[in-house]
C-alpha cells in the first residue's frame, strides 16, 4: 500500500483542486508590433546597451539600465499591450541614452533634481535592476543634507503594468497624495504580487536606496496604498509594525479565506501556511502602529478593514476608519482631505523611538522582531507566539510569553528608558532573573532561552511534566535550529539571494528527468513573468564555494543527475535512491514520484537548499492576489504520473513541515 487511507482520501481532494476555472495568463498576451517599430526599438535598445557596457562600474548605472530592461522585457516577452506603449518605449530609450551620455561626462543631474524622479537599484535576490519612483520635495538639495519624512506608496493592481508603464507614470504623475516636505516613494513591488515575497523585499531594498541617496527620518516612515496597494500596506504594516510611524491602507484585502468567501477548502498545510501571510493573524501588532483605513462606503473591498477591525477589537483596539460617502472603489475629495490632516498630525509626532510597552505576535520566525524585542526561537512554528513586555520603571522589565523558546532584548546606546546606573530587574513569565546591568556605552542587551530544569528536580517529577525554565544566555548554535530567515517554507528561499542549479548528469529515469526539466524551465519563466527578474542559473559543475557561501541553492534533477545534490543526498531527511523515496517510515516509488523540499544546506547550514521547486503558487492563483500565497510547506512528495496543472505540479502524495530543529515530524498534520 503506497500511503495510508486517510492520506489517500485527503489528497484525492487535492488532485481535484487542479480543476480551477479562473485561470488567466499573467501578464496577458501582448499585441502585435509593426516590423518598423520593432526594428527601431531593437536598434535603440542595442545602442543603449552598448553605452551601458562602458558604464557597468558606475554606481549610477542602474538608473540608466532600468530603461533598457523595460524595453528588453517588453520585446523579448511580447509585452506591449497597447500601441501607446510603443511610443513610450521609444521615449524611455531616449531618456536612457540622455542619462548614459551624462554619466559618460561624469554627471548625473537627475540625482539632484526635485519633483518626479525615476531611480533604480540592483536587487540582492537575483541581481536584477528594479525601478522605483520618487516625488522629491522642492526643499531638497544634496548640498544641504537632512533626514526626510518618507511616504511609501504601493500601487493598485494592473495586469499590464510592465516596467514601461510604471516608468512612464513615475515620470508624469505625482500620484494620489503628495504631502508637503515629504519624499513620496512609489514602489514597483516587482509588478503585481501585492508586495508578497520578492515584492516585499522590493520595498525594503528601495527604501535602503532612498536612505543612501537622500536621507530618511527613521521615525517618520509611513506606508500607504490603495486597492492591491491597500493589501500591500496591510501585509507590510502588520508584519513589520515596529518600523513605521503610520499605516494608511485603502481598500484591498487583509487575508485569504474570508476575502475569497470560502470558495475553496484548503488542505491542512495550505491552511497552516496562511499564517505566513494573513495580516489578521498579526492584528495585535497594531498596538505599536497608528493605522487609518479608508474605503468608499459602497466598496466591496471594505471587507479588509471590516475583518481587521474585528481582529483588532479582540485586543481592545479600535481601528480608525475614514469613509468615502457615496463612493465605490475610489477616493473622494473630502475623504482625501480628512486623511491628509490626520496622517500629517501623526507624522509630525513621529514614531516613538523608545516605547515602554511592546505587544507583539507572530506565527513564524520570518517575522520575529518588534522594536527592542526579538523572538529568536519558537516552540512550534505556525502557532501563535506572543510577547508582552513592559518597562514599569527605569530598571524593571516585566515580560509574558506564549509559544516562545528564546528571545532577546536590545536597547541601543543612550536609551532613555533604562537607568544606566541601576541593575536591571527582569521578570519573565513570573520568573525573576539576575539580569546583567547596562554596559558602559549605556546600551543593554539580554538573550534569554528556555532550558530543562535541573536533573535532580526532573527525577523527583517523573510522574508529571516539568515546565522548562527561563535562563540568561544564547542558544547553542552548534546544531540545526529554525531561526529567522532559515525557517521555511519553500517560498522563503526566494526572498534572499538564490541560484538555480541545472543538472548535467544521467538521471535516475526518463520520467523524472522530463518532469524536473519542465519544472525548472517553468520556474525560470514564471520568475521573470511574476517577479520581473532573470533567475540566476548555473550548471551543477560550475557552482563555486562563493555560491555556496552566499546563495540559497535551488537544485534541479535527482541525486544521479545533479552533482551538488549527489554531494548532500545522504545528509537530507528525505532519502532518494533509484528504487524509492523514503521519508521516515513512508516509502514512495522512485519511478513515478519526486520529492520537493527546503532544508539548511549541509554544505553551508546558514543558507537553504531547495530541491525541485520554484515559488509554489501557480496559475490558479494569478487571477487574484489574495491567492498568491505559499502553496507547499517544507517538503512534499509529488506523483508525476499525474499531469501538472494550474494548482499543483502533479498529485500531492505527502506534505509536511519539519520541526523546530529541522527534524522530521512523522505525524505532522495527519
Amino acid at each position: 500500500m503506497r500511503m495510508p487511507l486517510c492520506l489517500l482520501i485527503l489528497f484525492c481532494g487535492v488532485l481535484a483542486a487542479q480543476d480551477v476555472s479562473r485561470i488567466k495568463p499573467l501578464p496577458p498576451p501582448g499585441i502585435a508590433v509593426s516590423t518598423e517599430d520593432e526594428q527601431a526599438l531593437r536598434a535603440g535598445l542595442s545602442a543603449l546597451q552598448s553605452k551601458l557596457h562602458l558604464l557597468k562600474d558606475n554606481p549610477h548605472a542602474p538608473d540608466v539600465e532600468i530603461f533598457a530592461k523595460a524595453v528588453r522585457f517588453a520585446l523579448e516577452d511580447h509585452e506591449f499591450f497597447r500601441q501607446e506603449q510603443v511610443f513610450r518605449a521609444k521615449e524611455l530609450l531616449r531618456i536612457g541614452m540622455e542619462r548614459a551620455d551624462q554619466l559618460a561626462r561624469g554627471d548625473a543631474p537627475w540625482t539632484r533634481e526635485t519633483g518626479l524622479v525615476v531611480r533604480a537599484y540592483v536587487s540582492k535576490i537575483d541581481g536584477s535592476v528594479q525601478p522605483y519612483g520618487l516625488v522629491v520635495p522642492p526643499g531638497y538639495s544634496p548640498e544641504r543634507p537632512r533626514k526626510w519624512r518618507v511616504d511609501a506608496w504601493f500601487h493598485g493592481r494592473s495586469d499590464t503594468l510592465n516596467e514601461i508603464d510604471f516608468l512612464w507614470a513615475r515620470l508624469h504623475d505625482a500620484g494620489e497624495f503628495t504631502p508637503e516636505d515629504t519624499i513620496v516613494l512609489h514602489l514597483y513591488g516587482r509588478y503585481c504580487n501585492a508586495s508578497q515575497f520578492a515584492g516585499e523585499v522590493d520595498f525594503f531594498e528601495a527604501l535602503d536606496d532612498v536612505r543612501k541617496n537622500y536621507g530618511v527620518d527613521e521615525n517618520r516612515i509611513l506606508v500607504r496604498g490603495f486597492s492591491m496597494g491597500g493589501a500591500s500596506v496591510w501585509h507590510i504594516a502588520a508584519h513589520h509594525a515596529g518600523d513605521f510611524a503610520a499605516a494608511q491602507p485603502g481598500a484591498g484585502f487583509a487575508e485569504t479565506l474570508d476575502y475569497q468567501k470560502h470558495r475553496y477548502t484548503p488542505t491542512w498545510f495550505e491552511e497552516r501556511l496562511l499564517h505566513f501571510t494573513n495580516a489578521t493573524d498579526y492584528a495585535l501588532n497594531f498596538f505599536q502602529l497608528p493605522v487609518i483605513a479608508y474605503n468608499g462606503d459602497q466598496d466591496p473591498q471594505a471587507q479588509a478593514a471590516d475583518i481587521m477591525a474585528r481582529n483588532m477589537a479582540e485586543y481592545g483596539m479600535t481601528l480608525a476608519r475614514i469613509y468615502g460617502r457615496g463612493a465605490g472603489h475610489k477616493y473622494t475629495p473630502e475623504a482625501k482631505q480628512e486623511i491628509e490632516a490626520r496622517i500629517d498630525e501623526i507624522a509630525a509626532a513621529g514614531r516613538d523611538p523608545s516605547p515602554k510597552q511592546i505587544r507583539f505576535e507572530t506565527w513564524t520566525l520570518k517575522y520575529n522582531r518588534m522594536r527592542w524585542v526579538t523572538v529568536d526561537a519558537m516552540e512550534r512554528e505556525y502557532e501563535r507566539a506572543r510577547v508582552e513586555a513592559d518597562i514599569t520603571d527605569d530598571h524593571t522589565i516585566r515580560v509574558k510569553t506564549m509559544n516562545v523558546d528564546a528571545l532577546s532584548f536590545d536597547f541601543g546606546p543612550g536609551s532613555p528608558i533604562l537607568n544606566p546606573a541601576t541593575k536591571i530587574d527582569l521578570i519573565i513569565d513570573g520568573e525573576r532573573l539576575a539580569a546583567p546591568g547596562p554596559l558602559t556605552d549605556r546600551s543593554w542587551t539580554a538573550h534569554l532561552m528556555k532550558a530543562d530544569p535541573p536533573k535532580e528536580r526532573s527525577r523527583r517529577s517523573r510522574s508529571r511534566k516539568v515546565a522548562r525554565q527561563w535562563t540568561l544566555g544564547e542558544q547553542d548554535s552548534s546544531g540545526l535550529r529554525k531561526v529567522h530567515d532559515l525557517q521555511g517554507p519553500i517560498d522563503d528561499a526566494f526572498m534572499e539571494p538564490f541560484l538555480m542549479v541545472h543538472p548535467t548528469g544521467a538521471p535516475i529515469n526518463p520520467a523524472v528527468a522530463k518532469w524536473t526539466q519542465a519544472e525548472e524551465e517553468r520556474a525560470i519563466r514564471e520568475w521573470r513573468r511574476i517577479f520581473r527578474g532573470d533567475a540566476p542559473v548555473k550548471n551543477d559543475s560550475a557552482v563555486t564555494s562563493e555560491d555556496i557561501a552566499t546563495r540559497n541553492l535551488v537544485l534541479w534533477g535527482d541525486p544521479s543527475s545533479n552533482k551538488v545534490l549527489a554531494d548532500i543526498a545522504d545528509k537530507l531527511p528525505v532519502h532518494w535512491t533509484a528504487d524509492a523515496i523514503t521519508i521516515g517510515a513512508r516509502r514512495f516509488p522512485a519511478e513515478s514520484d519526486v520529492p520537493v523540499l527546503i532544508y539548511p544546506n549541509p554544505l553551508n547550514p546558514k543558507r537553504y537548499v531547495v530541491i525541485n521547486s520554484g515559488h509554489t503558487f501557480r496559475e490558479s492563483s494569478y487571477a487574484t492576489n489574495s491567492m498568491q500565497v505559499p502553496e507547499l510547506p517544507d517538503y512534499a512528495v509529488i506523483d508525476i504520473s499525474a499531469p501538472p496543472g494550474p494548482k499543483w505540479a502533479g498529485k500531492i502524495e505527502a506534505a509536511g513541515f519539519f520541526g523546530e530543529k529541522w527534524e522530521l515530524l512523522e505525524n505532522d498534520g495527519q
